[in-house]
């Protein structure tokens, strides 16, 4: 068993400083909780996680590297992954003052499985998390760990991702947060909006030169 537990903190490492690291996910939780408040923002929590569940399956049945393998396939995911970006950030860019009416009854605005499918496409459609999993199932961990050994890895890798965007969720909505937002929503509404602009343009751009 030691083996597997050397091999699974490494696993979880890993992925906790790509999780940590500024990228599509945390953007997104990051607007959902100053945005839309504390459920939303657990309800997108809860779908990247199950993004993250999707990447693991299909890593773990070897479907990862035929999509790597697949230059017009990855292409496509590119595309539509760029697509997505853009429309999560025109909603953003689009953001003008709210005053104090209109921030309190803004956590109401979304629904549940709205918020869920926000994070869970956000997730879904970066093509960096595809490459990311394939590359730590593929290099990280060893052909001969048991496939049972590699879900449990999968699992907790979902179990501590939620747990940490909901953590990062609930710290955003304290409700000092709260008042620093009704003058400054617009404003990080719109910078998110840059940085999924940037994003996209840069997906569009690996998929048009690679």
């Amino acid at each position: 068993m030691q083996p597997y537990l050397v091999e699974l903190a490494m696993v979880v490492l890993i992925h906790m400083l790509a999780v940590m690291s500024p990228g599509p996910d945390f953007a997104i939780i990051v607007r959902q909780s100053v945005g839309y408040g504390r459920v939303p923002a657990l309800w997108s929590s809860l779908g990247i996680g199950v993004g993250i569940l999707v990447h693991v399956t299909y890593s773990l049945f070897g479907i990862g590297l035929l999509l790597a393998q697949s230059r017009w396939l990855f292409n496509v995911l590119q595309y539509l992954g760029a697509a997505y970006m853009l429309y999560l950030a025109w909603d953003c860019l689009r953001s003008v003052p709210h005053n104090s009416q209109q921030v309190s009854n803004i956590n109401n605005s979304q629904s549940s499985w709205v918020s869920f499918r926000i994070g869970l496409f956000t997730n879904l459609l970066n093509p960096k998390a595809t490459v990311f999993f394939i590359s730590l199932f593929s290099l990280v961990i060893s052909p001969l760990t048991p496939v049972k050994v590699q879900v449990l890895y999968g699992l907790i890798v979902v179990i501590l991702t939620s747990i940490w965007f909901a953590l990062v969720a609930t710290l955003l909505t304290k409700a000092s947060i709260k008042i620093a937002y009704r003058r400054f929503s617009h404003w990080l509404e719109r910078t998110m909006g840059i940085f999924l602009v940037a994003v996209a343009v840069r997906l569009f751009y690996n998929a048009v030169v690679e």
